[in-house]
Parts: structure tokens; C-alpha cells; sequence
């Protein structure tokens, strides 16, 4: 309806014109000592002057039609694009109305128009020499247009630290919106003789990569788990094509590796580097290891995993569940706690098995899974429910480890992994010794159970149960324990 409407204002003028070309011989009769001399000499002229521009303003209004946008979002929320770029149909729009003007000096006037062309090329040679940097940049933009190297709402990387999302491709220049807000004007000459990104072509997702120089004397499968755990943790990191690391080069500082990742959104390209690296020195540090410096002669090796009380201190420090213990107290759990390397795709725990022990993780990633229904009201059709993913730093098997009950979910490592163990054994002599904490742990074990509760029966799509009770707790631990 609206395409109608904008082509009925032509078509009406050009029904006009035609109704007074019929009626000619009528006004000639009825009309003629009043507007005779102008039928006789001027009425065929303007009307078919009149009709080529009409029919000009028509093809104009049709190139309008075919250059505006389909209407709506697309799904990713940002306007949907013209069908005919800015440019182009600008020029479509001048040759229109170019033919229409040599055909009423051709057609109409009768004036031979091969004369005037010739004339006017001089001066179109004149003011092309003195425009060539603009005309250069118009027929970049006629380049571009017809090979679609990017479309409007692309995102471009012209050059390191200069990018953003297409927003108008006009007859000099493209112009950019860049993440922070600002327009970038690029004549379109330099982008059509210059190296761009375009990161939204052939596909919106687009890998990206971080550099990371770490000292010689960490392990390489080591580096690597580290730092694959940290991508598989960030936000925005696209977990399929899945992450990876690549040793890039060893040089004297440390060995240099690449860690690549794949994102969606080349706008909050700079938010995702962010959290890659964030996530990166976050692992580094609960690791013990800090990128590498320049260094002098001085040269150590490092174990395959730092074993020190320092390490095993502090990721038990960085857990609430040992708040309540003192610095002997944790030395002594830390000293006690045994070192386990789990292979990728290995599970930690399995659900509804016996344990009694808690683990800490050092390195690599956990997923989190139970067995469930996988069809409403199909009880003998059973999947997997992906809970959350732990992280260096992150605890599981509390609930064996203090009450005795068995695994509540299977724990798969996503990376080749490292924990700490912390059995019953190693914790017995404390609450012995202090039964105080007993309490303690009962209203921490309380807090995490409720909320990992709450997100099992969140993605189950089921009521939320009630909050459980630190008193229940307390009173199965004192059992467990024999206090």
C-alpha cells in the first residue's frame, strides 16, 4: 500500500496531462480568442516537457521504493538495511533525470543535443582535473556498492584501534559509528585502496586473539590448560568453535602463546578481550604464576604444579567454607590435602556414589551435571541436567566431606584439570579440637546448598523448595563426626 501511494501522485499528474491532451481540440473551439495563441504554439511543448519530467519524478519515486529498508529488526535488534545503498541510488536517480532533460532537448525542443555534449565535455575534463580526489572517492563508492566488500550495520577494523559499524555509505566517504559513540568519516577512496576486517562477513561470529608471554619453566600443557580454562569462563567467549591455545614463539623473555576465541559481536569486541584477559590473570594468580618480565641470567626451574603451602593457603582462604578456621588451622588442612590430576572429559565425582571428601580446584574447568528426566512425566527416560561450570578457585563434595551423604552430581572436568582433596580424615582432628566450628559450617553449608537448590529446581521449571535448615545440618555433621 504504501509502495501505491508514493507512485500515485505521478500517475495522477501524467492522467492530467493526458485528459488535457485529449481535451485540445475542445478548448481550441471553446477557448480560442482567449488562449488560442498558446494552444497553437505552446501546448504541445509544455505538455510533453511536462510529461518527460513526470515520468522522471515516477522513476525517481520507483528507485525511492527499491532503496528503502524491508521495515523491522533484524535478530540482533539493529535496523535492517536498505535494499539499495545510499549512493547508488542517488546516482540511479540522477540518470533518470539526466535522460529525461536530452529527451525533451532532443524529442521536445528539437535541438541537436551531439553539440552540446561535446561542448560540455571540456568542462567537465576542466572540473574533473580540480575534483579528482572527490571523483576518485565517488567511483570508490560505485566500486564498492557494486562488490558489497561490507553492507551497512558490517562491522569494519580499518586499522588497529579504528573500527565500528557501517552506518551510511554515501557519495564521497563511509562513515563508521564506533563503540564509544563517535563517527569515524572515511573517504572511500582509502577503504577501497586499503586493507580492512570486515567482521561480519561471510558469518556475524568472528575469531579473536589474545597474546600472552609466559616465563619457560611453566610446562606448556600447563600454560595451556590455564589458559583454556580462562577462555571457556568468559563472558562473550562463544563455546562453540570451541577456544583454543597455540605456542606462537620462544624468545628470551618466556614462550609466547596465542589464545584464540571465537565472539559474536564485533562491538563489544574490546568488553570480550577484557574478559579474556581478566579471566587469564584471575587463573595465573590462584596458579602461582605471573606473566613473564624481561629477565637478566638468572634462571629456575618451576615444578609442574607450584606445591606450596602458599598455593594450597590460599585457595583454601578464598573459599567462605574456612572462614570461620584460623591461619593454624588452615596450615594444617593445606599440608594435609592431596594433589589430583583429572584428564579432560574424566569425572571427578559421579553422582549418587560414596565420598567423603571435598575438593578445590587449582586449574581447569568443571561442569556440573545430574541425571534427570529428560521429558516431563517420562521417568524412565533419563538425561543429563548441566548445572553451572566451576572455575580455579571454585569447591565441590562439601556435603560428602561433612555429612557423609553421597555425591548429590557428577563433576566433569572440560580441561585437563587440577584439585586439592581434603578428606574426613584430615578434617576430624580440627572440629575435635574446636566443636564450635561445627556451627559454623552447618550455616555455610546451609547458604550454598540453598542456592545450588535453587538453580536445579530453576532450570527444572520446578517450585522452588524450602530453605534448608542449618540446624538439620548441624545435627548430621555432630553425627558424622561423632561430636
Amino acid at each position: 500500500m504504501t509502495a501505491l501511494r508514493r507512485l500515485s501522485a505521478p500517475a495522477l499528474v501524467l492522467a492530467l496531462l493526458a485528459a488535457l491532451v485529449a481535451a485540445k481540440p475542445w478548448l481550441h473551439g471553446h477557448l480560442e480568442p482567449l488562449v488560442g495563441p498558446v494552444l497553437s504554439g505552446g501546448f504541445d511543448i509544455a505538455a510533453a516537457s511536462a510529461a518527460w519530467l513526470v515520468a522522471a519524478w515516477g522513476g525517481a519515486r520507483l528507485v525511492d521504493l527499491l532503496a528503502a529498508g524491508n521495515g523491522g529488526l533484524n535478530p540482533d535488534g539493529t535496523p535492517r538495511p536498505p535494499r539499495i545503498p545510499r549512493l547508488l541510488a542517488d546516482l540511479l536517480r540522477f540518470f533518470v533525470y539526466g535522460v529525461a532533460l536530452l529527451a525533451i532537448l532532443a524529442f521536445v525542443l528539437e535541438q541537436p543535443v551531439t553539440g552540446l555534449l561535446a561542448t560540455s565535455g571540456v568542462a567537465i575534463a576542466v572540473l574533473g582535473f580540480a575534483l579528482r580526489n572527490m571523483i576518485a572517492d565517488i567511483f570508490a563508492g560505485i566500486a564498492l556498492n557494486i562488490e558489497h566488500p561490507y553492507r551497512l550495520g558490517d562491522w569494519l577494523e580499518l586499522s588497529p584501534g579504528v573500527a565500528g559499524r557501517v552506518d551510511e555509505i554515501n557519495w564521497r566517504a563511509t562513515r563508521l559509528i564506533a563503540s564509544d559513540g563517535t563517527a569515524i568519516v572515511v573517504p572511500n577512496g582509502i577503504v577501497a585502496g586499503s586493507r580492512f576486517v570486515n567482521y561480519s562477513r561471510p558469518n556475524p561470529s568472528f575469531r579473536a586473539t589474545v597474546p600472552i608471554l609466559l616465563d619457560q619453566e611453566v610446562p606448556v600443557e600447563r600454560a595451556k590448560r590455564i589458559l583454556l580454562s580462562a577462555m571457556l569462563c568468559a563472558d562473550g567467549v562463544l563455546p562453540t568453535p570451541r577456544p583454543d591455545v597455540l605456542v606462537d614463539a620462544v624468545t628470551p623473555n618466556g614462550i609466547s602463546y596465542t589464545a584464540r576465541f571465537w565472539a559474536d559481536d564485533g562491538a563489544r569486541l574490546s568488553q570480550v578481550r577484557d574478559a579474556v584477559l581478566t579471566a587469564v590473570l584471575g587463573n595465573l594468580a590462584r596458579a602461582g604464576i605471573e606473566p613473564a618480565r624481561p629477565k637478566q641470567e638468572f634462571h629456575r626451574r618451576q615444578p609442574a604444579l607450584p606445591d606450596t603451602d602458599t598455593l594450597r593457603r590460599g585457595l583454601l582462604r578464598q573459599t567462605d567454607l574456612f572462614d570461620a578456621f584460623d591461619d593454624d588451622e588452615v596450615d594444617a588442612l593445606a599440608l594435609a590435602m592431596r594433589q589430583i590430576h583429572v584428564p579432560a572429559g574424566s569425572a571427578a565425582v559421579r553422582q549418587g556414589e560414596a565420598g567423603e571428601s571435598l575438593f578445590v580446584i587449582a586449574e581447569g574447568v568443571f561442569d556440573v551435571q545430574i541425571a534427570a528426566p529428560a521429558e516431563a512425566g517420562d521417568g524412565q527416560r533419563l538425561g543429563l541436567l548441566h548445572l553451572t561450570r566451576l572455575r580455579p578457585g571454585d569447591l565441590f563434595g562439601e556435603m560428602s566431606l561433612l555429612t557423609g551423604q553421597p555425591r548429590s552430581a557428577s563433576v566433569v572436568a572440560c580441561t585437563d584439570a587440577v584439585v586439592f582433596e581434603l578428606a574426613r580424615n584430615h578434617l576430624d582432628p580440627v572440629l575435635r579440637r574446636r566443636p564450635e566450628l561445627a556451627e559454623r559450617l552447618a550455616e555455610l553449608m546451609a547458604e550454598r546448598q540453598s542456592r545450588n537448590t535453587a538453580e536445579t529446581t530453576r532450570q527444572q521449571g520446578a517450585a522452588l523448595p524450602p530453605p534448608v535448615e542449618p540446624q538439620a545440618l548441624l545435627t548430621r555433621l555432630r553425627g558424622f563426626f561423632g561430636l
